[in-house]
């Protein structure tokens, strides 16, 4: 349920001549809306570890062999024809894992911006604040995607980040374009020790409604200056909707990181994504995807193995709309890696990683 509220700038008590007059005075509305979303699941991991956590590398959804809230967040936004405002408050085993280096209240603290339009003539704004990642076509969001858990290519960068940014959308609607000065690499606070910031880019092209094709980038040090380690990150993603029942989004990201410090060295890790989504009826659709993931030297998934990180990854998911706003979500996944990376319930390791999830979404 979303509730709108219109100031009109009238007065109680106007004569009718007054409010006769009204169409052809300069109106500025003002519109704030209240929003929500909660997402509920229940995951079945085979491995299933004493701690009922997903491995290390599983940022969302990652609870095990218990009902248990993904997500749920309460959200104000304003807007007016020069000036945009978003904050919203979130609890879940998603805020849990993703925000667990920030400080107190902040782990709570899912969208907080302020956006201010700086041309008259083109659609130019200037936005600060914490918003949702530029990296990556999957959001913390289920009913945003096309698949109930996210991919490995979107737990292992960014869900968000915090700063300011310019962007420019064209006229057409065809591109849009932003630059963005940054905190760090997913973080609210910066890391301690460091006093450079981060930098990054998103170049979006729609040439019609079907297609998508998207360029984002990020350069900066996510550690203390003494221990500086520029790293090197770029995100390309398309979607191709090729009719009303069948999509496909194919993704790969890469990074680049110094080895140490001053170092012209670099370890270097990439992951790909294919995802191919079919719609049944209007209520029920299904969906395919396939990944890798392969980071050798643990620069975001150590490991400590010979091979490190080198992951492929494979699920088949289903959605079944109950209401316009509920959907009923179902998926089984398959990781499976060169070395033995997953640790099973008798504390020993295997390279195979097998789950089964469930889950209710509703949004307000």
């Amino acid at each position: 349920m979303k509730h709108t509220i219109i100031i009109a700038g009238f007065l109680l008590g106007c004569t009718p001549s007054l409010w006769a007059q009204q169409d052809t005075a300069v109106v500025e509305k003002k519109s704030l809306t209240i929003s929500g979303y909660a997402e509920v699941y229940y995951q079945y991991d085979a491995n299933n570890a004493l701690d009922n956590k997903r491995p290390g590398f599983v940022y969302s959804h990652n609870r095990n062999n218990e009902v248990s809230l993904n997500l749920a967040y309460i959200k104000a936004n304003y807007s007016t024809k020069n000036l945009r405002a978003n904050v919203a408050f979130a609890v879940g085993s998603y805020m849990n894992s993703n925000y667990a280096v920030e400080p107190h209240v902040l782990k709570n603290i899912y969208e907080g911006n302020v956006g201010v339009k700086i041309s008259k003539k083109h659609d130019l704004w200037v936005d600060a604040g914490i918003f949702s990642s530029h990296l990556g076509f999957e959001s913390a969001v289920g009913k945003d995607n096309w698949t109930l858990t996210r991919s490995m290519f979107a737990d292992n960068s960014p869900y968000f980040e915090t700063g300011a940014k310019i962007s420019y959308t064209s006229l057409s609607g065809k591109w849009f374009v932003s630059g963005l000065i940054l905190n760090g690499w997913q973080r609210i606070q910066r890391v301690d020790g460091n006093s450079t910031p981060a930098f990054g880019h998103q170049l979006t092209y729609k040439p019609n409604a079907k297609f998508t094709i998207n360029s984002s980038s990020f350069i900066g040090n996510d550690k203390a200056d003494s221990v500086c380690q520029m790293r090197y990150f770029h995100n390309f993603y398309a979607i191709y909707q090729v009719n009303e029942k069948f999509g496909i989004t194919a993704g790969l990201d890469i990074g680049i990181e110094q080895k140490e410090k001053g170092s012209s060295n670099h370890n270097t890790w990439y992951t790909p994504v294919l995802i191919a989504k079919y719609s049944v009826t209007n209520k029920f659709s299904l969906t395919l995807r396939g990944e890798y993931y392969q980071d050798k030297a643990g620069v975001i998934i150590a490991t400590g193995t010979p091979n490190g990180f080198r992951t492929f990854g494979s699920s088949l998911n289903t959605d079944y709309a109950i209401l316009p706003n509920l959907v009923w979500r179902t998926e089984i996944k398959n990781l499976n890696s060169k070395d033995d990376v997953f640790i099973k319930r008798n504390q020993s390791f295997t390279s195979n990683s097998f789950s089964a999830t469930t889950a209710l979404a509703i949004s307000f």
